[in-house]
């Protein structure tokens, strides 16, 4: 892996902080790449898809190791987006109070040279507390979760909405599968310890 630069095809704050957990040298890179849903697209293929595309849209020169990936909620079998508006994110919590509802993320590590992308789908499932309305309102005014998919920050206050999380890797409630990535990478030769 010598002489690779490591670039993640991400603006996100949460997935540069994640990546930082690595302790390894990377760049940030914004990806071209238009993010919406195909026709009939289930939420495996979307992040998947949209993974590879970020990936392979921030191709720089020389050689480099570029990481995609993108995240879905999923509730009552419909993919619900960034909530955007305080309205939107009062009205996906509560929908999701009470209830179970499962994050898909998709990673993609992108080789310039071998021009060979892996891809790796996570899924997570965040069990929701029985909420009050005002909880609720109380909960988005004060976090602010409106560019979060879910409405909720869960490395903040969002963690008081839940009951209990399960999945193999928390990260990946955050963004950035780093367990799968950790993989990924030593696949292409980095080995992070």
């Amino acid at each position: 892996m010598q002489n690779y630069q490591l670039v993640l095809a991400s603006t996100s704050p949460y997935r540069k902080q994640l990546l930082d957990k690595l302790s390894i040298p990377f760049i940030t890179s914004e990806p071209d790449f238009d993010e919406t849903p195909l026709k009939n697209e289930n939420p495996t293929e979307l992040v998947k898809r949209l993974a590879v595309g970020k990936a392979k849209s921030c191709q720089l020169d020389g050689k480099s190791l570029v990481i995609g990936s993108d995240q879905v909620c999923v509730i009552d079998n419909m993919i619900i987006g960034k909530p955007l508006t305080r309205e939107n994110a009062i009205a996906q919590l509560t929908q999701q109070s009470g209830r179970a509802i499962t994050f898909y993320t998709g990673l993609a590590v992108h080789n310039s040279v071998s021009n060979e992308t892996q891809t790796r789908v996570d899924t997570f499932t965040v069990h929701f507390r029985a909420l009050t309305h005002q909880q609720i309102e109380n909960y988005v005014d004060k976090e602010q979760p409106l560019y979060c998919a879910g409405s909720f920050k869960s490395e903040g206050l969002g963690i008081s909405l839940f009951e209990r999380l399960e999945g193999k890797d928390p990260n990946t409630l955050v963004g950035l599968p780093l367990i799968d990535l950790i993989d990924m990478l030593a696949e292409q030769g980095l080995n992070i310890l």
